[in-house]
């Protein structure tokens, strides 16, 4: 490799290493081309690129770009994954993990998680996290359980009293209908009254009017004798 090659490689690298707080450094020794190619497309599909120079030049780069937590996992051939922006920091830990476990040969050695340095084990422990598509909809099931409580603890009052109306509908309308079907009280006789009830007494007979009528006047008694005298 020239020298000018050298320098824009270097100068690459000095971007990036400024420009992404997320990388994974692994060691790649014994890995075939398939593999490496392989490799690329899981790492490219969670936002990362896979990068392979030479430690002597990331070396110079680390330091111009203030990285100097890379130096001691520059050892022996490096990979190093950059994880872009928008990029899935736990996706590349897990496709880099995945290959270490299914080769054999893949070696985590470090990195940088939000611009603070991590080691192996913690590569591990990311790579267990899930997805960030899982988590959204773990925390979106965990917002709406209570709103679904809630809305079913105000619709419960109104679901109560809309069952007491129908109840008292239909208990009106039995009530209407047993008053329909009932029998009407018979009227009386129009031609019966109170005066042919032999049990009823008959308003002018009472006891004074019929004792005025059956006792003697005195007064008249006496006249009717004088006039028989005088005869």
């Amino acid at each position: 490799m020239h020298r000018t090659d050298k320098e824009g490689v270097v100068t690459e690298l000095v971007e990036r290493l400024r420009s992404t707080e997320s990388l994974i450094v692994a060691d790649y020794r014994g890995l075939t081309n398939a593999q490496l190619v392989e490799l690329r497309a899981k790492l490219r599909a969670s936002g990362a690129q896979l990068k392979v120079v030479k430690n002597t030049l990331t070396r110079r780069a680390a330091e111009e770009a203030g990285a100097e937590s890379l130096l001691a996992l520059l050892e022996g051939p490096t990979a190093i994954a950059f994880v872009e922006a928008e990029g899935d920091p736990v996706g590349v830990a897990k496709a880099l993990a995945d290959t270490a476990r299914e080769t054999k040969v893949l070696a985590l050695r470090g990195g940088m998680l939000s611009g603070r340095s991590i080691g192996s084990d913690e590569i591990e422990e990311l790579a267990k996290l899930p997805s960030p598509e899982i988590v959204k909809s773990q925390l979106v099931g965990v917002i709406v359980a209570p709103l679904t409580q809630l809305v079913g603890l105000l619709a419960a009052p109104l679901r109560d009293l809309v069952g007491l109306l129908d109840a008292r509908i239909e208990q009106l309308g039995g009530q209407s209908d047993a008053d329909v079907t009932s029998d009407p009280t018979p009227d009386e006789p129009a031609g019966e009254s109170a005066a042919d009830d032999p049990e009823t007494p008959v308003a002018d007979a009472t006891p004074e009017t019929v004792v005025a009528a059956e006792t003697p006047d005195e007064d008249g008694a006496a006249s009717a004798d004088a006039t028989s005298e005088e005869e």
